[in-house]
């Protein structure tokens, strides 16, 4: 026990101290900084201005209002905030305790696609604090099981002192569903069966839509599929919603493409053990990949083919990249995955964007997220360098404009022993 607790100190004096928070009705100026405003090219020893909770200017020559807060950040860089874009943060507490687990609905059913992951959601969870610690602002939690898992969230990761946590979150993130050998057991056969399974799934969708009437008064044929989850399909076949399959197989991926073209679907795919081997129907299609590219090693048959250069060879081909943790409690090691990327060849401009901007258009954030642009209430991060690099970390937190707490249970579990142990 004493060896655990000596462990846990050494470890707590590599974290940084909590930043100083803000009021956000105030002006701050965060001066000599090098800015990356991602949608636009990097901006040598600048200001940002953040005024009453909005990037009023940023660049060479800000004029600093009267009264304003100084911040300097010389040697510092500022980016937009990090999004993770498949994680089951919010969702999944202790996997061990099942009463904490929210990520899987026990529906025995393979369509589950009226279920909303924002239903489940904690906002509150202590996983957040220890992501928000290091420059993760925003992420997308999502269901697992069945065939189609449901509705994904969108998460602003803010502090317990905003008292309007519930209106940062947003369910219009798409449906996300499985493929591959994890979709097929789901419908008790072969991928042929869950093709089938998907197709007469979004055939009933389209004409329940085009027949509600008749749908009431129960004259129309038997749907296989209930009426709230034919509400949810038909958020994705009208085009306002994407599909996000996770899926590996470079086989089950030109699968899914073809099926998105058929059904006329806007595609988002996960996992993409393979995906660099069908780059170019990617690239063709336009269908961005979300991955781990620290997932190089096949664990099923189905990833025997994957490679830790994926992230690089996709990119490279056009396809837009977006890197996720694809996890719960490792989403602050985001930008260490970046970092990795990186070294497997992913350019340093395309690793920055996998975690700002691409996620961001990918799920249609409307210009507030994942690049920093005047009068929007942005998301951003002061760091202490290059934000890819293990020696540096995340000096001040913004979230929609908002400056945030970093202290969370893990530096607090810090700051206990320490002073215990007198150090």
């Amino acid at each position: 026990m004493r060896k655990s607790i000596f462990t846990l100190v050494l470890f707590g004096l590599y974290l940084p101290a909590t930043s100083q928070a803000w009021a956000d009705n105030g002006v701050v100026a965060f001066t000599n900084a090098q800015i990356y405003p991602v949608s636009s090219a990097p901006i040598k020893n600048g200001t940002l201005l953040l005024k009453n909770g909005k990037i009023s200017a940023f660049g060479k020559n800000v004029v600093i209002p009267k009264g304003a807060k100084l911040v300097d950040c010389t040697g510092k860089w500022i980016t937009p905030g990090f999004i993770d874009s498949a994680t089951q943060l919010g969702l999944r507490e202790v996997s061990q305790v099942a009463g904490t687990v929210d990520s899987s609905p026990s529906r025995k059913d393979p369509i589950r696609a009226s279920v909303r992951a924002a239903d489940g959601v904690n906002p509150r969870s202590a996983a957040i604090g220890v992501a928000r610690r290091h420059g993760v602002t925003s992420v997308l939690s999502v269901l697992s099981g069945g065939l189609i898992s449901g509705q994904g969230v969108w998460l602003n990761l803010f502090d317990g002192r905003n008292k309007s946590w519930m209106n940062t979150i947003s369910d219009d993130t798409g449906l996300w569903m499985r493929f591959g050998e994890s979709g097929a057991r789901a419908v008790g056969g072969s991928r042929a069966s869950a093709i089938q399974h998907l197709r007469e799934t979004f055939d009933d969708a389209r004409l329940y839509s085009q027949n509600r009437k008749n749908f009431e008064k129960n004259t129309l044929r038997h749907l296989v599929t209930s009426r709230l989850d034919l509400e949810a399909i038909l958020k994705v076949t009208s085009g306002k919603e994407p599909l996000v399959v996770s899926v590996h197989r470079a086989s089950d991926i030109l699968a899914m493409l073809n099926f998105a073209r058929d059904q006329r679907l806007r595609l988002v795919i996960v996992g993409g053990a393979e995906a660099w081997l069908v780059k170019s129907q990617l690239a063709k299609a336009k269908v961005p990949v979300i991955l781990n590219p620290l997932e190089n090693l096949p664990i099923s048959f189905e990833s025997r083919n994957m490679r830790g250069d994926n992230a690089a060879i996709l990119s490279e081909a056009g396809v837009r990249v977006l890197i996720s943790s694809q996890s719960t409690h490792n989403v602050s090691s985001l930008r260490f995955l970046v970092g990795n990327a990186i070294r497997a060849g992913l350019k340093w401009s395309e690793g920055l964007r996998s975690v700002t901007l691409n996620p961001a258009d990918t799920f249609q954030r409307n210009g507030s997220y994942g690049r920093l642009e005047r009068g929007k209430k942005a998301s951003f991060v002061v760091w202490t360098g290059d934000p890819f690099e293990p020696v540096n970390w995340a000096e001040t937190v913004v979230i929609r404009g908002v400056i945030q707490e970093t202290q969370n249970r893990q530096t607090r579990l810090r700051d206990k022993y320490k002073k215990r142990l007198g150090l």
